[in-house]
């Protein structure tokens, strides 16, 4: 996928995104709009980790669910 599916498909994807990462808020998951490096940030701040951790964990949930932005 690309990231244009990614947007297209992003109401199917917040589900999912907020069950990986509770903190995140429905405003969180609006101003992200399918946007990679808006979700690696919102973890980040949200959860209080490092960045890279943030993009660990993105990579991680990507590959269980086969999305590549």
């Amino acid at each position: 996928m690309n990231e244009n599916t990614i947007k297209g498909n992003w109401k199917q994807f917040r589900g999912q995104v907020k069950a990986q990462w509770g903190k995140l808020t429905d405003d969180d998951l609006d101003v992200i709009d399918g946007r990679r490096e808006q979700l690696v940030g919102r973890i980040q701040e949200r959860i209080g980790i490092a960045q890279d951790e943030a993009e660990k964990q993105v990579k991680a949930w990507e590959s269980s669910n086969k999305l590549t932005w």
